[in-house]
């Protein structure tokens, strides 16, 4: 299967400090790659790097086939390529519905020309984008509080927001960062069965960082685990596991 995403000899430094070094990945479209590690292994950076929030120093990004190194994030957005944050980015003093309306690009209504002569086409396009938000908004299970202001929000209702924002936009890949931080066990399995869902029915890509292991063993295959800025080993979450390898840069050596 062709990749989505396509990291090649990617190295950033900070200082004197290696974070990423040579390091290689591939996403295939269509699966849910975990990106796993110890603390400081470079998989934020790596996250940020791919998302168009950090130059690296050299190497190579491609999004299915496409050069984007350096790329910033906003040109990104436009392919397709979008990132969720572990601390949610929402505009807090907009109504969840209003949050999701707000996504799409290019709204007739963002221009002062087309609002003053063209009121017809901007109601339309609000209308339509309107029942978009809304169809949205009932697939991630948050129709009842579509009204509520985002900042009264729980951490994992704000995360599904999140979720939901990367739907009005038909991305084609997903950045996962740390989704699962701060949610409650009933929230994340809402959480885990929409990924699993705009994966299974919609085609999305994703790429997780995350900590918790039962979700990565319930979602992801293939896992990719990194260490001091390099992949040490790739496969299923059984073979990650139990590779001595992996639980020494996890444990430390004394694990028996």
């Amino acid at each position: 299967m062709a990749s989505m995403i396509d990291v090649r000899h990617v190295h950033k430094a900070f200082g004197g400090l290696k974070v990423i070094d040579d390091c290689s990945i591939a996403v295939e479209q269509g699966s849910i790659t975990g990106l796993i590690g110890p603390n400081g292994a470079g998989k934020s950076t790596l996250f940020n790097i791919i998302a168009g929030a950090l130059p690296l120093d050299s190497g190579q990004v491609l999004l299915d086939g496409e050069d984007i190194t350096n790329r910033p994030a906003n040109e990104l957005f436009h392919k397709g390529l979008l990132r969720t944050f572990q601390i949610a980015h929402e505009f807090h003093q907009l109504t969840a519905l209003e949050n999701l309306m707000m996504v799409p690009p290019a709204q007739a209504g963002e221009n002062l020309f087309d609002a003053w002569l063209k009121p017809g086409r901007v109601r339309a396009q609000e209308a339509e984008v309107r029942r978009k938000a809304l169809e949205v908004i009932d697939f991630i299970g948050l129709y009842h509080v579509r009204n509520e202001l985002a900042g009264n929000l729980s951490g994992g209702q704000k995360k599904l927001l999140e979720l939901g924002r990367s739907m009005m936009t038909d991305a084609r890949v997903v950045l996962l960062d740390e989704i699962a931080a701060g949610v409650n066990r009933t929230l994340l399995g809402d959480l885990v069965a929409n990924i699993e869902r705009l994966n299974r029915e919609m085609g999305y890509t994703f790429l997780v960082i995350e900590h918790d292991m039962d979700m990565i063993a319930r979602l992801c295959d293939p896992v990719i685990v990194l260490a001091q800025g390099r992949v040490m080993v790739q496969g299923s979450i059984e073979e990650i596991q139990n590779d001595p390898a992996v639980i020494e840069a996890y444990f430390g050596s004394n694990v028996a």
